[in-house]
């Protein structure tokens, strides 16, 4: 007698939705796999993307249920896009593709609910410390913008508090960063975390320092102020990057003095894995510290680089469990 084989799980359809790519992918059991990168602007609707990306894997079984990521605030059913010319229904959209359930969260929602299902090779521990088991973690990431987060347990799970923390106003630790900032407030009302953390602000970083030295700034990507850094090949790149880092350092202090975030602070986005060991060798660790009477509270606390290259993913993995 032949004994049937349990049948497949369906697997849960993830997407992290910008504003000029879609990727999409499938979680299972065994993790991420057949992960695509659509062109958003080549589809009229975020559900034909989708759709586009299960008629191109076929999976088999289909999923029944999603969890998406998006550029912009997530506050009900109908999302707007902050960068993208979509807008939608998230029960229309579940509804389209044949869902039994669709969950909806902010990009960087998404990477923050990631941290609890990150292993000990998705992240790089900068500095010392060990996280206090059961406490709030925070989560901070550079990239197109400052994305700021915290994960507090709870009775069913991880929740991720929607901060717009990036917006907090950046306070100068030195003369040399007084005069940055200084030079920064000429061209805007207010100077945030983001005008300097972030990949334009890791141009203004530069172009902030050229002109204080009384030197011509190039015009740079965020790239060329990184890549000059790490070849040495421009003084004053390898001194935005490094300001950078002390500043960052900063932000993240001040994270985990607000949040109480002795789990410890982890640091998404695309710039500082980059950086590698001068991350590492970097101010970063010694100005989260610094904090005068609070450094032995601050000195026990871990912090992380996120390492994984799709941590969205993990998030949207977590959404659509506690969904």
């Amino acid at each position: 007698m032949t004994t049937a084989l349990p049948p497949t799980p369906a697997p849960t359809l993830v997407a992290d939705i910008g504003g000029t790519n879609a990727r999409f992918g499938l979680i299972d059991e065994a993790g991420i796999r057949d992960s695509r990168v659509f062109r958003a602007a080549d589809f009229p609707s975020l559900a034909a993307a989708a759709e586009a990306y299960l008629t191109a894997t076929q999976p088999n079984p289909r999923p029944t249920r999603g969890a998406f990521a998006v550029a912009g605030p997530v506050t009900g059913d109908q999302v707007v896009m902050t960068n993208r010319g979509w807008s939608f229904s998230v029960n229309q959209v579940r509804d389209a593709l044949g869902l039994e359930r669709l969950v909806a969260v902010n990009d960087f929602t998404a990477v923050a609910l990631s941290v609890p299902r990150l292993t000990q090779a998705d992240r790089r521990q900068v500095g010392e410390g060990e996280p206090a088991p059961d406490a709030v973690i925070g989560v901070i990431g550079p990239g197109s913008g400052l994305g700021v987060s915290g994960l507090v347990p709870g009775a069913n799970g991880w929740t991720a508090l929607a901060a717009e923390g990036g917006h907090a106003t950046m306070a100068p630790i030195s003369d040399r960063e007084s005069a940055v900032l200084g030079q920064l407030r000429k061209a805007h009302d207010h100077v945030s975390a983001e005008r300097v953390l972030s990949g334009p602000g890791l141009v203004n970083l530069y172009t902030a320092l050229c002109i204080i030295d009384n030197r011509e700034p190039e015009t740079l990507t965020p790239a060329q102020v990184h890549d000059s850094a790490l070849a040495g090949t421009n003084p004053h790149c390898v001194e935005a990057v490094e300001m950078f880092c002390a500043m960052l350092g900063t932000v993240a202090g001040n994270l985990a003095l607000t949040l109480g975030a002795r789990g410890g602070v982890y640091i998404a986005g695309g710039i500082v894995p980059k950086l590698g060991t001068l991350f590492t060798h970097s101010r970063f660790r010694k100005r989260f510290m610094e904090k005068g009477r609070m450094r032995d509270y601050l000195e026990p606390i871990p912090t992380y680089v996120i390492t994984h290259e799709l941590p969205a993913f993990l998030g949207l993995a977590e959404a659509a469990a506690q969904g």
